[in-house]
């Protein structure tokens, strides 16, 4: 499934009515099935005092429930603004280790030009797991999440 299918799907269930917490629960979930590397699929929203809070997920449960920005992969990510593709988080010093059995991550801002609303963490198993096309995949969704908090947000 492409990063378009994903959309289209989610965009069905936005014209049908479904909350903002709905359409990222489907959204992680469509994620999560479109790749048999995407070992745990998760959406982490930034909230007040620069802390992430986990939001749906799929995959074991995790300690990390709150990771302060600026601590691991996550936490970098929205420290630095930016995206980030962990070929190896053995080599990552700020690596968070939520399983031992992870060996890449992905972490995909999902933000509106200036504002970060959130983010799509993805754990693989495998070492490099995250090629250009998967990345650009969950860019999309990604983009398309932040119009729907955006919309949440004018509201």
């Amino acid at each position: 499934m492409t990063g378009d299918d994903i959309c289209k799907k989610l965009d069905e269930m936005s014209h049908h009515g479904e909350k903002l917490e709905n359409l990222l629960k489907n959204a992680v979930e469509l994620l999560h099935e479109s790749e048999p590397a995407f070992h745990w699929t998760g959406i982490y929203e930034l909230s007040t005092g620069e802390v992430l809070r986990l939001g749906p997920f799929i995959g074991a449960p995790t300690e990390h429930v709150f990771i302060s920005v600026g601590k691991g992969i996550c936490g970098s990510a929205i420290a630095d603004r930016c995206n980030k593709n962990i070929p190896d988080v053995t080599l990552e010093e700020n690596y968070l280790a939520c399983s031992t059995s992870t060996k890449s991550e992905l972490v995909i801002l999902i933000r509106k030009g200036d504002t970060i609303f959130a983010q799509i963490d993805i754990d693989s198993h495998d070492h490099n797991a995250f090629n250009p096309q998967i990345e650009r995949k969950v860019e999309k969704v990604a983009e398309w999440l932040a119009d729907a908090y955006a919309t949440v947000q004018k509201h």
